[in-house]
């Protein structure tokens, strides 16, 4: 039996939108391989979207079988602990539930309640827009499709921030300097954010830069820090998962591994939140110590 590579939904409609507009096979595959993927993986999968087009058949939608002359390395072993409880120097945080390809964990008791209700006061005043980084540009730009209001602290910005930022990097298996600063994000009711992937793809100077400073990211922890009455689930679209935010509870994934390769699946997106509102905390590990432009 061949094996089967499977790709997300988005990066299905960027080849057949670059291929319609006449981009280059090869071109694509540099591109993807560019932004990590397997070589092998690239090629079998732009070789068969030319194809389905070539003979006028409906392109594939979410796998295509490997090349015969390929093929793919084994998995690599997870960075998140096996087993059902993870130790940090403060903590002991249960695994409620874990996929191992691609890895991706549901963790309880990742912080306090008072550890939350701090947070949030913290974060409250601090509070603007929330921004994405526009693929082009590479600048922060305020999206219609990303109603949620966002801050930053730096790293280890306070005793707190240092606590918590030390212990998430335990949890995540990684040194602290590799974090990003932790990042509280609001959302109101009606607010959600759309389909996205956390990895920084290559589409631009600014991101190109910061990989090249600091490497790619490689997981996130999103720590909801409170209860939601309604909606505002974390959903894994490719994976048909859909986390629901509870106080100190958090939602790990990861999604480049040690060879730099990423991983399309861990597309995810904030659903819409139905009633009450919905804070959460994420950090963004890297390959390597976090440098920022500034």
């Amino acid at each position: 039996m061949s094996a089967v590579i499977r790709f997300s939904e988005g990066l299905g409609s960027w080849l057949v939108n670059n291929l319609h507009q006449g981009c280059a096979p090869a071109a694509l595959i540099e591109t993807m391989i560019a932004q990590r993927m397997e070589p092998s993986a690239a090629r079998s999968i732009v070789h068969a979207f030319v194809a389905a087009i070539q003979e006028q058949r409906p392109v594939p939608v979410d796998s295509v079988p490997l090349a015969e002359h390929e093929s793919i390395p084994a998995p690599q072993p997870p960075r998140l602990a096996g087993g059902p409880v993870l130790k940090t120097h403060d903590r002991e945080i249960r695994v409620l539930a874990r996929t191992q390809q691609p890895v991706l964990a549901v963790l309880s008791n990742v912080m306090s309640a008072e550890e939350c209700k701090a947070l949030i006061d913290l974060a409250r005043p601090r509070l603007e827009p929330s921004t994405i980084v526009d693929l082009q540009s590479g600048q922060d730009v305020v999206a219609a499709y990303r109603n949620s209001y966002g801050m930053f602290f730096r790293l280890q910005e306070t005793a707190f921030i240092a606590s918590l930022d030390r212990r998430i990097a335990e949890l995540m298996s990684l040194p602290v300097e590799n974090g990003e600063g932790l990042q509280v994000l609001y959302y109101p009711t009606g607010a959600a954010s759309a389909p996205h992937v956390d990895f920084l793809q290559i589409t631009n100077e600014a991101n190109r830069s910061s990989i090249a400073r600091s490497g790619q990211r490689v997981s996130t922890l999103v720590t909801y820090l409170n209860d939601v009455p309604a909606g505002g689930e974390t959903s894994f679209p490719e994976l048909g998962w859909a986390i629901t935010p509870r106080l100190g509870h958090a939602a790990y994934f990861e999604y480049c591994d040690s060879r730099g390769v990423v991983d399309w699946r861990s597309v995810h997106a904030g659903n819409p939140v139905h009633e009450g509102e919905k804070w959460v905390a994420s950090k963004w590990m890297r390959q390597r110590r976090f440098v920022s432009a500034a």
